[in-house]
């Protein structure tokens, strides 16, 4: 891919989408790592730095400093307004709310996190009549490796037809921290976690071998050309097969037959 061109087609996107909309401004939540930093750069090309609101949600005793600085970090040299936003007490009055909740379902609270940033992002966009940038990528996107309703409840997906691989050699080409860009993925959910480990597979193969499957190869001829496990293979698979419902719109149950 020409990166260059990929990036310039990316800025007319965000302008385009903006204008439809009838809106000059932007909301991007900016996490520290490299896919909500790309996503910020562009949309600052795009629109212009005053038009940018920036806004960084830690979770008290989760999010690692180092993000929190790197998320300062991209919005110091962008020079757009920022603010920092701790959602622990979001996240404990919910869960002090339900009867049900336990510390222990790290799959229902982290899907819950994702969805309280995505309620913040939402309630300045609407204050200040602007559009919520999405920040996941192809890759996240074809694996359903997202929180629906969470980081996928999104205005526009701008770097949503590249994989994690080109997001990387596009920040490079723009000019993102060396440490952002080389940082281990992670979606910060909960502790320890990382998009690598999760996966069960590193994001310079599963790009890989998800290029393969929408050429048109079987998921055996891609896991023999890349030399994966037959784990690997399945694990990848399956993640793309029960989340397909996150690439749709919620099923409508057809009642033409009875009018």
């Amino acid at each position: 891919m020409d990166i260059e061109k990929a990036k310039d087609i990316i800025v007319e996107f965000i302008k385009e989408k903006t204008r439809e909309a009838g809106v000059k401004g932007a909301v991007v939540g900016i996490s520290g790592g490299i896919d909500s930093a790309l996503t910020a750069y562009l949309t600052v090309e795009a629109l212009g730095k005053e038009n940018v609101l920036g806004i960084h949600m830690p979770e008290l005793n989760l999010t690692p400093a180092e993000d929190v600085l790197d998320a300062t970090e991209v919005a110091e040299r962008l020079g757009i307004e920022f603010k920092t936003i701790d959602i622990s007490e979001i996240l404990s009055g919910f869960m002090n709310t339900i009867p049900e909740s336990s510390e222990t379902n790290s799959h229902a609270n982290g899907n819950l996190k994702a969805r309280i940033r995505m309620c913040t992002l939402y309630y300045y966009a609407n204050m200040m009549s602007r559009m919520v940038m999405g920040t996941g990528n192809k890759t996240e996107i074809l694996l359903g490796y997202f929180t629906k309703y969470g980081d996928g409840g999104v205005d526009i997906e701008p770097i949503g037809d590249l994989y994690k691989t080109e997001v990387r050699e596009m920040s490079k080409l723009v000019g993102i921290p060396e440490e952002i860009i080389t940082k281990a993925p992670s979606a910060r959910l909960w502790a320890d976690q990382t998009d690598e480990d999760e996966l069960g597979i590193t994001y310079e193969l599963v790009d890989r071998f998800l290029a393969l499957l929408l050429e048109g190869e079987t998921p055996q001829v891609a896991q023999n050309t890349l030399g994966l496990s037959s784990e690997q293979r399945d694990s990848v698979v399956k993640r793309i097969n029960v989340n397909l419902h996150k690439q749709r719109s919620a099923a409508i149950a057809e009642l033409r037959s009875l009018r």
